[in-house]
């Protein structure tokens, strides 16, 4: 989010009253979403008391991520040293992992925190609604960049911890490029489907079937919704770890601003429900 955008939050906020409402419906609204995943023992709802572990492991898993590090590894940060990069690196996953704490929904699975998943569906208003009218948990259509969850989760500070590139790379270049994409993949549905925004395991925790632990516990909710899931893999080796676990391929994009291009591939899973139907017509399109 821009500073005019963040500027024209608050200039547009007459009355910050909501604010205190907020805070009770998202504490309400998480409690819901713990008894939800409670029959999924090998997974647990992270609370934001526990945003900083997660988002280490988050940090670890995507240490030598090119995406993750298109936004730190710049020309005009080329005098920062490891130690700067790395603290600005977790910094960012920080940010994201409070405001899915927030908004959306942060999954884990093994001991410390192993594997570390964050969904985000605005149809959780829904499924997990608030005890308040004054403020939804996530509002059908509304993304992660309201005034009070940009705020409370640091998500702003970006606006000047970045670099000049960094910021371009970062909201003028990505942020659009992944919104743009997932609207022309999942088209009219998009607004409801299960958005994996970001998972990653520990490297001591690999190989125990975390990943697909904290995948699952949701792609089964969304067959049952009927809801399709969706997620960008910005590693060559994951497609084909996602593929066994029901994902299909849709589309490849690249970031063009760096010295290489940096690509991501786009996968969706649609639900059991949808792809009855799908079987169905198919039967009887043969038919006919």
């Amino acid at each position: 989010m821009g500073l005019s955008k963040i500027a024209g939050l608050f200039s547009s906020c007459t009355d910050l009253s909501y604010i205190d409402s907020a805070s009770s419906s998202i504490k309400s609204s998480s409690s819901d979403l713990e008894a939800h995943f409670e029959k999924h023992p090998s997974v647990r709802v992270v609370p934001i008391a526990e945003y900083k572990q997660a988002a280490l492991t988050l940090a670890e898993a995507f240490a030598e991520d090119d995406v993750a590090r298109y936004f730190i590894d710049t020309p005009d940060r080329a005098n920062w040293n490891e130690k700067q990069k790395w603290d600005l690196h977790l910094s960012i996953l920080e940010y994201i992992t409070y405001a899915h704490c927030m908004r959306g929904l942060v999954l884990c699975a093994g001991e410390n925190y192993g594997c570390v998943a964050l969904w985000y569906n605005s149809v959780l208003d829904k499924l997990f609604p608030a005890d308040t009218n004054t403020c939804s948990r996530m509002p059908p259509g509304r993304n992660m960049d309201d005034l009070y969850t940009t705020l409370r989760s640091g998500m702003w500070r970006l606006n000047y911890r970045l670099s000049r590139e960094g910021r371009i790379r970062f909201f003028d270049e990505f942020y659009p490029l992944l919104h743009d994409t997932k609207a022309a993949v999942l088209g009219d549905r998009e607004d409801e489907s299960w958005y994996l925004v970001y998972i990653g395991t520990r490297p001591s925790s690999r190989g125990l079937g975390l990943a697909r632990r904290c995948i699952e516990a949701v792609t089964k909710l969304a067959d049952e919704q009927g809801l399709p899931c969706y997620l960008e893999s910005s590693n060559d080796i994951n497609p084909a770890i996602y593929a066994k676990m029901g994902f299909e391929h849709r589309c490849r994009i690249e970031l063009e601003r760096a010295s290489k291009r940096v690509g991501m591939d786009c996968m969706v899973k649609e639900s059991a429900m949808v792809e009855t139907r799908y079987a169905d017509l198919a039967r009887e399109v043969k038919k006919a």
